[in-house]
């Protein structure tokens, strides 16, 4: 069961990549993935929904495993919660799409990894405070919310 969770947590093995940052990495991975599924709508948007809540139910249960036998909390190697932030983002992408589809997915890599590294309020407190699994994704879930609420704010100008 660990090396599930371990494949699971660390999205094939990418948290274990050291070249750049491990969560710059699998946001730009989670892009290059789940981009085409949006933007050329191979799956509906309720089933794009459904398959989020999927994955981030199994995330809570692998991430509680591989934390419990690594006895360690929010490990670098942990990046599927990069992955829940990004597909956040990208469900919401009809409404927070600027002026071509390239444009709008470097804004959603820059955009939410600003807010992933720096934990603006309230994802520093949940980071500080939340040692559990659904502290280690929900400050990435935050960061995706701020991206869709400021993409979501310039596509009303654009």
């Amino acid at each position: 069961m660990i090396k599930l969770a371990n494949f699971f947590v660390s999205l094939s093995f990418v948290g274990y990549i050291k070249l750049i940052p491990p969560g710059t990495f699998a946001s730009f991975l989670s892009i290059v993935v789940l981009f085409p599924i949006v933007e050329y709508k191979i799956i509906s948007l309720e089933i794009l929904a459904f398959v989020f809540i999927v994955i981030f139910l199994l995330s809570l249960f692998f991430i509680n495993k591989f934390s419990a036998h690594t006895q360690s909390h929010d490990s670098k190697i942990i990046v599927i919660d990069e992955f829940l932030g990004v597909y956040l983002i990208l469900i919401f992408y009809d409404q927070i799409k600027i002026i071509n589809p390239y444009v709008t997915i470097v804004l959603i890599f820059i955009l939410f990894r600003f807010f992933d590294i720096l934990k603006i309020f309230p994802a520093n407190i949940v980071d500080k405070r939340l040692k559990s699994a659904f502290g280690v994704i929900l400050d990435d879930l935050i960061a995706g919310i701020y991206t869709i609420i400021i993409l979501y704010t310039v596509n009303a100008y654009f």
